[in-house]
């Protein structure tokens, strides 16, 4: 069965090209111009991914994922827009998109971003628990918790933090991080993964006495309970 695309564009002859590339590419495309009438279909369809344009007539991009978060719409999102400034990205990170490819883009760059996507929200594991003191990662069901407490996650996030648990310790390089996430055949930097890194520690950390997520200048990061 072909991945079930949302993609939200307003410029109708974009919104038309992509639409005919990912069809030749073998994904299964909905297209719509209206962030309003996204949130609606979203919120009644299963989609297994989905593509938001962030300046779109009714509700913007960032608010619809917002929105869609705030529902535990848990489909992986990746914000395509004209800005590409760190604190347009931030923003997009922060209302929850797991991605971000600024226009004009390569539809190569665009599908390779899209692969990874799908192959990590699709890797259940084996039904293993990983726990770092009182946080719990289970892997079957890409759920964290801490303390008793669900933590929401987006992709990206939940990600990056079981490869830093599954590492028990051992600092896990930026590059490395890079690479096992976005994947080797997309560009990404270390501000993004800075971003991410933030992002997570607002979730995992902000609210504990003991903070798990550990720096370790020049090199990368890693869980530890040890101050």
């Amino acid at each position: 069965m072909m991945p079930k695309v949302l993609l939200l564009e307003d410029d109708i002859n974009l919104s038309k090209e992509t639409k005919h590339q990912l069809n030749v590419n073998g994904y299964d495309v909905d297209t719509v111009f209206d962030g309003n009438i996204a949130e609606r279909m979203i919120l009644r369809n299963q989609y297994d991914i989905i593509l938001a344009d962030i300046n779109v007539p009714g509700k913007n991009g960032y608010d619809l994922v917002k929105h869609i978060r705030s529902h535990q719409v848990t489909t992986p999102v990746i914000m395509i827009t004209a800005f590409g400034e760190i604190d347009d990205k931030l923003t997009g990170f922060e209302s929850g998109a797991d991605d971000y490819i600024t226009k004009p883009f390569y539809i190569k760059e665009l599908l390779a971003r899209m692969q990874v996507l799908l192959k990590r929200s699709n890797n259940t594991g084996k039904g293993d628990v990983i726990k770092v003191e009182d946080l719990e990662i289970n892997i079957r069901k890409r759920e964290v918790s801490r303390g008793g407490s669900v933590i929401k996650l987006t992709s990206r996030e939940y990600d990056i933090l079981l490869l830093l648990a599954e590492a028990s310790g051992d600092v896990v390089p930026k590059n490395e991080l890079i690479k096992r996430v976005w994947g080797s055949s997309v560009s990404t930097n270390n501000n993004t993964i800075e971003v991410f890194i933030n992002l997570l520690r607002g979730k995992i950390d902000k609210n504990f006495d003991v903070k798990l997520i550990k720096t370790k200048i020049g090199f990368g990061y890693y869980l530890s309970s040890d101050t």
